[in-house]
């Protein structure tokens, strides 16, 4: 039997939610809260298995109250039940150590199958949610140097090693003027101010051996 915990201050969507969690056999609700704070007291009190989280509550929101169960039960199983998904929701609830993050629009089924996964160690994630997460993995793996040309890149391979303008602008056949304008678009996008940090940051990111 899976004991679970509903917090939610919209008492028509609490009760709708608990009244079909109860025709499942697998669930026993053991409690319900309206507010962050009556929840997270609620939680550590009675310990459930997994909680289905509301995010945005008066008296305390499902962030902090998430956060707070986790410090004391970390192997509880907090479900974010929310109709929101802006980054400003997202991030911050699974930092707080929510398990899975399911929309409102989900289904009752897709709810009671996100608890029973939940309570074996496998967490549901909604699409949308699923989608911003990968944005902001791939955002966070590029680095500086992958925003410059190919040029730009040329360039800054030749500041690292060393070289003048005058001497950019003969290894690579264009004028001085250009060769300026590269490396000032170089240590715009490198977030840099001057060709020694600039020459610094290919050495420290090992881009002599960058292909391309």
């Amino acid at each position: 039997m899976i004991r679970v915990i509903v917090v939610d201050d919209h008492e028509i969507v609490r009760k709708g939610i608990i009244a079909y969690l109860q025709t499942d056999p697998d669930i026993d609700v053991i409690g319900q809260a309206s507010s962050g704070y009556d929840g997270a007291n609620l939680i550590l009190q009675e310990k459930p298995d997994v909680v289905l989280m509301d995010l945005m509550m008066d008296n305390g929101n499902g962030i902090e109250a998430t956060k707070q169960v986790m410090q004391e039960m970390p192997a509880c199983k907090i479900i974010i039940l929310t109709s929101y998904y802006d980054d400003q929701q997202v991030f911050p609830a699974l930092e707080a150590g929510a398990f899975s993050y399911l929309l409102k629009t989900s289904s009752a089924d897709e709810i009671v199958a996100a608890i029973k996964k939940a309570a074996s160690g496998e967490n549901v994630i909604e699409p949308k949610v699923a989608t911003k997460l990968m944005t902001s993995f791939r955002r966070e793996q590029r680095k500086p140097h992958d925003e410059l040309t190919e040029r730009e890149m040329e360039v800054l391979l030749c500041i690292g090693n060393g070289m003048t303008n005058q001497e950019i602008s003969e290894q690579l056949y264009i004028g001085i003027k250009t060769v300026k304008t590269h490396v000032s678009n170089i240590l715009a996008k490198l977030d840099v101010h001057d060709r020694t940090q600039a020459a610094v940051y290919v050495h420290k990111n090992q881009l002599s051996t960058h292909e391309g």
